[in-house]
């Protein structure tokens, strides 16, 4: 099934941050910063948790490039041995997910990471993504990598920094917007360009 048959989709102007992390973290893991909290491993993920999942934490940072995947193509991703979608759980409920892709190890990408909205601001991000760095280096992890982009929240960059991160590249490039998706609040104001619509703006959407 493909979600996105026939819907209109543009363009907005980004500025990407790479990072990467050449050598594991020192000193003792974050504790979980209360109970009921464990990080699993969702074997053979189904397409509609994913996607859950994926929408949910992307919904509010512009998260596109999933969404236009279709059900085969992403289950064939999602369901790799080499794809590693580790889901943050607290009490019982999702709370967020990191995906680590260890397909061309030793280079291994965190390729996505973040919370649901609802549970954000209360410990539970730094605690996950400091796990998942820690996991990553057990999968084999010779170089650890992840990017970001202005389009994400106000403080990735100096999340991933904190962790253990360095930037070493940064450029502008060009996300995909999906017609009904908002643009960030920081970011509301920037100008996107439709496809068969030159010059159409977000405003006008």
């Amino acid at each position: 099934m493909n979600r996105t048959a026939g819907a209109r989709t543009g363009h907005v102007t980004t500025t990407v941050s790479w990072l990467e992390m050449l050598e594991r973290p020192k000193g003792a893991p974050l504790q979980p910063p209360g109970s009921g909290i464990e990080v699993v491993r969702a074997l053979e993920p189904t397409v509609s948790f994913y996607r859950y999942l994926y929408d949910t934490v992307g919904a509010d940072w512009l998260w596109t490039r999933r969404r236009l995947l279709d059900d085969a193509d992403l289950a064939a991703i999602i369901r790799d041995p080499g794809v590693d979608i580790r889901v943050l759980w607290c009490h019982g409920v999702p709370a967020g997910f990191a995906e680590l892709d260890v397909r061309e190890a030793p280079d291994v990408e965190l390729a996505y990471f973040g919370l649901i909205p609802e549970f954000i601001g209360r410990g539970l991000g730094r605690y996950l993504l400091d796990w998942a760095v820690r996991h990553a280096w057990t999968r084999g992890a010779g170089r650890l990598w992840v990017h970001t982009c202005d389009l994400d929240h106000p403080r990735a960059v100096a999340t991933y920094e904190a962790a253990g991160f360095e930037l070493y590249d940064r450029d502008e490039c060009e996300e995909t917007v999906m017609e009904g998706m908002a643009l960030p609040a920081h970011a509301a104001e920037r100008p996107v360009r439709w496809q068969g619509a030159p010059g159409e703006s977000a405003g006008d959407a």
